[in-house]
């Protein structure tokens, strides 16, 4: 009589439960406090405190996953240490910068500094209303520079063109994203130098040289949107008899026009703080000047540079520069606000 012998059961993978949740930030606390002591022992700053914390933190958590949870858990937990530690140290200076400018800018954020102008004023008091009403102009006409262009040409990029001509147009527009502000200041004094004559100095002239770097933005945030129109389409409008500039204008603008809007309000928030170009093109003035075509005019970005370099007795222009790039960022964030709003009311219902 035959005997049955049963194959051997195959060995069980070996199952590892989960740490509880309040385990990291017990390992976080005992990092702190040993990181406390060695830093105390050696008498070193926050930022070496705050290095070696992390490390120890790290260190720690893996060796306790990987013999609770296991390899591939601890794997995990390390990583999005490292992530979330670059993460940290990539917002820390914006935090610092924001806190920095708010801190020593709101001794001079009041009433004053958006009526008055620096006409008469030697010491304290004033404002900045002359320069913030000259960023806003210059900004404007910039902005109705650089936008029919830069629209147009995307248009030319992505439904006609085709061959060299556009290739070099593409490269063209990936040159001028890259070259420096001072570059465009350059440019432009050298153009209107030529035409008005030496010594030139006024608002239109800053606007030719923050619409020179505003233009390739433009460009290239319109091209993206407009290639993520569907090919369908264009096809459908196409198979109903609809010429192309019309399928252009009437289908293809309309479904990217949340992303056109959103690009080119996130290159006004990137030009609107230029100072290089306006220093050479557009100087500076102490009074209130709308006319863009006569005459200096005054700018935030350029104000808070005089005030800082000719802070006057006592200082009072140090609060007025701290108070002047406390407005910009407040006037970038503001964009950047209204083109997130953009992008998420006027969206296609599907993309939303």
């Amino acid at each position: 009589m035959s005997t049955l012998v049963a194959a051997p059961a195959a060995a069980l993978p070996q199952v590892h439960r989960p740490l509880p949740r309040l385990a990291p930030w017990l390992v976080a606390g005992a990092s702190a406090l040993v990181a406390l002591a060695l830093v105390l022992v050696l008498d070193r700053g926050v930022i070496a405190f705050a290095l070696l914390a992390l490390v120890l933190f790290a260190v720690a958590l893996n060796v306790v996953s990987r013999r609770v949870e296991g390899s591939r858990r601890a794997t995990d937990r390390l990583v999005t240490t490292i992530v979330t530690s670059a993460f940290l140290l990539a917002v820390l200076p914006l935090v610092s910068l924001l806190y920095t400018v708010i801190e020593n800018g709101a001794a001079r954020f009041d009433a004053d500094f958006f009526s008055m102008s620096m006409r008469g004023v030697v010491g304290e008091g004033g404002g900045a209303q002359h320069a913030i009403l000259g960023t806003l102009i210059i900004t404007a006409l910039a902005t109705a520079i650089s936008v029919p262009i830069g629209v147009l040409s995307a248009i030319y990029l992505v439904e006609y063109g085709r061959g060299r001509l556009a290739r070099t147009v593409t490269f063209l527009v990936d040159v001028m994203t890259g070259i420096p502000s001072i570059v465009a200041g350059l440019f432009a004094y050298a153009l209107f130098e030529l035409i008005v004559g030496p010594g030139v100095r006024f608002g239109i002239g800053g606007a030719v040289a923050l619409s020179v770097l505003m233009t390739p933005i433009v460009v290239r945030s319109t091209e993206e949107m407009l290639k993520l129109v569907p090919a369908e389409l264009r096809e459908a409008s196409y198979a109903l008899g609809v010429p192309k500039w019309r399928t252009i204008l009437r289908v293809v603008l309309p479904a990217a026009a949340a992303g056109i809007a959103t690009g080119i309000t996130i290159s006004i928030a990137r030009v609107i703080g230029e100072t290089a170009p306006l220093l050479l093109i557009v100087g500076i003035t102490a009074g209130i000047n709308t006319n863009p075509f006569a005459e200096r005019m005054a700018t935030l970005p350029v104000y808070a540079y005089y005030q800082f370099v000719n802070p006057g007795v006592g200082n009072p222009g140090i609060d007025r520069a701290w108070t002047a790039a406390l407005v910009l960022i407040i006037i970038v964030l503001v964009l950047n606000v209204l083109a997130r709003l953009i992008a998420k009311f006027f969206a296609p219902k599907g993309a939303r």
